[in-house]
């Protein structure tokens, strides 16, 4: 599908009042992202697609590589860089926190999905 603008890793969108840092979260889909906004009055959100849910990370078709690439860019530049309190919103299904799942990570590692 075309797209008027490509998007880099951490490039900040300016939207009236608010902006959004795109986070590519690589395995689920090529070009995969997540959104962040950051609420200057609370937490951060992020609007991670189908990259992350609560109870693990989206579907890579059983692919290993496509689920070393997506666990390890879920761990790094969500996990590591944003605090418990963030409210992850999913492309379906309902919202979980950072700190909700953070102790699954290894788990979701082992059971590959």
């Amino acid at each position: 599908m075309p797209v008027d603008v490509l998007l880099d890793h951490g490039d900040v969108g300016n939207f009236d009042g608010f902006d959004v840092t795109a986070v590519h979260l690589r395995g689920h889909t090529p070009g995969s992202i997540a959104l962040v906004y950051q609420d200057p009055e609370g937490p951060a959100h992020i609007f991670s697609g189908d990259s992350l849910f609560p109870g693990g990370v989206g579907n890579t078709q059983q692919d290993p590589e496509r689920f070393a690439q997506l666990i390890s860019d879920v761990s790094e530049r969500l996990f590591d860089v944003y605090p418990d309190d963030t409210v992850v919103h999913p492309g379906h299904g309902k919202p979980t926190t950072l700190g909700a799942e953070r102790p699954h990570l290894e788990e979701w590692r082992a059971r590959g999905w």
